[in-house]
């Protein structure tokens, strides 16, 4: 048996799988997130912690003799999120999350070197990423960094916490900035860009690579019959991509989530900082991926139908009666799906969105297509972005709310002028892509073709 844990933002979700890759038993509970200022995104990670021994005890209840048989665990988490811990390994200050925006000025300075950042770390610096959220600690909570024993991502504090090791995994680590993505290693010249060493950083492995035995007392409180194994996991995307099954060039997906995301892996490391592509490692061994993503996707279509009182099923309806008549589509307004900021490729977190060429005559409907059309081309424009430096991607699987619209894949394979695939995938696909790697260190066959 094996766990796949997912580390999200809102909830921590934990899947329990047998060796031929079944889903046994699922668990989830809640986690809160604090916004101390505007811009600001924090979270206490204790809170990781009460989350994950609710889920294990949540699995035990439902799969009690299943679960006793645990032979290793992988985990998955929320990327960027600066998490320092002192020399005791207790945590300084609460983590930093991804999308807190108020190191903007520090990845302007980050960037100002004597050499070329974005060509070794094969990222643009931005607020999400972890390194500039440390040079805003050093430069306004100096007291704090100066404590820093060990900068960790969410998950690999997770990890720390249940095996007392300080490890890291390459898809995770590419997100912070510090990392030699087309190397695979750290890079002394990114970390002094943070007043950092490699002291610093925890020692990095591959997703499917142990990183320590859980500690014998969580052994004990959860009766695992077993020594339990951790392995390295992965960031979150990259856990949902392998838990699809996509891990070849050929493969992609498209997620209409709260954000909007075009991945696709690459056999070899490419790079388009001037689009604001994410260049990462993927959580397998020899093998990288390629990322757009658009902070506001399915998160928009929600904003509109609150503000016109309208349910999204409701939403859909009125949007595809409206675009069979195609005099109304040429004179619907036009909307920019920027409510959060953007990365891909506009890179500024300070965009906002709008609507254009509102009418008189304009109304709920016309505002929902355009709403609909925005996020389309938003996430046309993240997909061109990356076909400028790779188009070896033939197969699209569509994942993510948006993805549940007939018409909305319908009008995006129109738009994209490509075949669109929906994916059979579950709110636990980052948790099955960990417990895969777990499965894969122990032996065992790695098999996706299925899920596809």
């Amino acid at each position: 048996m094996f766990i796949g844990i997912d580390l999200g933002t809102s909830s921590v979700k934990m899947i329990l799988v047998d060796h031929e890759q079944n889903i046994i038993a699922t668990s989830n509970s809640s986690l809160t997130v604090q916004n101390p200022k505007d811009g600001y995104s924090e979270q206490n990670p204790k809170e990781w912690i009460d989350a994950t021994f609710e889920c294990f005890e949540g699995l035990k209840s439902k799969k009690p003799k299943e679960f006793s048989e645990i032979i290793s665990i992988g985990i998955s988490g929320h990327m960027h999120g600066a998490t320092l811990i002192d020399e005791k390994g207790s945590v300084i200050r609460p983590c930093i999350l991804w999308n807190d925006t108020r190191s903007y000025e520090e990845c302007l300075e980050y960037e100002n070197q004597s050499f070329d950042v974005r060509s070794l770390s094969g990222n643009i610096a931005m607020p999400g990423f972890t390194a500039p959220k440390i040079n805003w600690i050093k430069k306004y909570e100096n007291e704090y960094f100066n404590k820093i024993f060990k900068v960790l991502l969410p998950k690999d504090y997770l990890r720390f916490y249940l095996t007392g090791e300080y490890y890291s995994e390459m898809s995770d680590a590419s997100g912070t900035l510090w990392l030699d993505v087309k190397e695979r290693k750290w890079s002394d010249k990114l970390l002094s860009c943070s007043f950092l060493e490699q002291k610093h950083m925890p020692t990095l492995v591959e997703g499917n690579q142990e990183t320590g035995i859980l500690k014998n007392k969580f052994k004990d409180k959860f009766q695992f019959k077993r020594t339990v194994k951790v392995v390295g996991g992965a960031g979150d995307n990259a856990a949902a991509a392998t838990g699809m099954g996509i891990t070849d060039p050929n493969q992609s997906f498209i997620s209409l989530g709260t954000s909007g995301v075009f991945f696709t892996p690459t056999s070899n490391y490419l790079s388009n900082t001037g689009d604001a592509v994410h260049s990462f490692c993927h959580c397998l061994p020899n093998k990288w991926h390629l990322m757009s993503v658009m902070l506001s996707a399915s998160n928009c279509l929600d904003w509109i139908c609150s503000v016109t009182k309208t349910s999204i099923e409701n939403s859909l309806e009125n949007v595809e009666s409206f675009y069979s008549n195609n005099v109304s589509v040429q004179n619907a307004p036009f909307f920019l799906p920027y409510l959060s900021g953007e990365r891909t490729p506009h890179n500024d977190p300070h965009i906002r969105g709008s609507f254009h060429s509102i009418k008189t005559t304009t109304d709920a409907t016309n505002l929902q297509y355009a709403v609909i059309e925005g996020v389309s081309f938003g996430i046309l424009d993240g997909v061109n972005s990356i076909l400028k430096v790779n188009n070896d991607f033939e197969n699209i699987f569509m994942v993510g709310g948006g993805s549940k619209s007939s018409f909305w894949i319908g009008f995006l394979a129109s738009l994209l002028n490509r075949k669109l695939s929906v994916c059979r995938q579950s709110e636990f696909g980052a948790a099955l892509g960990v417990a895969r790697l777990a499965l894969t260190s122990s032996n065992f066959v790695f098999s996706t073709s299925h899920l596809l």
